[in-house]
């Protein structure tokens, strides 16, 4: 059986994005990806233009961005290996306003000495902002390398912290405990 992906494009405070959306939940989320990109990552699958079955989810995308303290209820299709879904669980779980290592990502689900491949799979993610991969900073809490680039990550850094810190009730630590 052949796999049908939607996909619309959209406007966001970041740039233009891309969401595409298969039978059982949001399977990417980019900026600046034309076609040619999500053919490269579902080769097996019939693309199809729809951007009213997709504003929806665009609308929530937007938001997330807008406002990060919200989270957004979208289902996902994490189509990776193993190792690479066990990361962006943990990557789900960092609060906004909050980040993290890959070490400490990597000893957060029992794999202490995989920091690297904590990486490999942030490098892998194709669901940008929903699998927060923007949270992860080296271990002296620098901001590192961002698959969208490094400006957008400091955007996407800078207006969690203002949203989750400028709140009455913000509680957020700059850093979270070990997943």
């Amino acid at each position: 059986m052949t796999d049908t992906i939607r996909y619309a494009f959209g406007d966001s405070p970041l740039g233009p994005i891309v969401a595409a959306l298969s039978g059982q939940g949001l399977v990417s989320v980019s900026f600046e990806t034309g076609i040619a990109e999500l053919a490269r990552h579902f080769p097996d699958a019939v693309l199809v233009e729809d951007r009213v079955a997709l504003q929806e989810t665009i609308d929530r995308i937007v938001d997330l961005i807008d406002h990060p303290e919200r989270g957004a209820a979208l289902s996902l299709d994490l189509r990776g290996a193993a190792f690479e879904c066990r990361v962006w669980n943990a990557l789900r779980r960092i609060p906004p306003g909050a980040t993290a290592t890959y070490g400490e990502i990597a000893a957060g689900i029992g794999a202490p000495r995989r920091a690297r491949e904590v990486g490999e799979a942030c490098a892998a993610n194709k669901l940008a902002i929903v699998v927060p991969c923007h949270r992860i900073v080296k271990k002296d809490g620098s901001i590192s390398g961002y698959r969208w680039g490094v400006r957008r990550k400091r955007s996407l850094l800078e207006r969690e912290h203002r949203a989750c810190h400028l709140r009455p009730d913000a509680s957020v630590p700059d850093r979270t405990d070990p997943i």
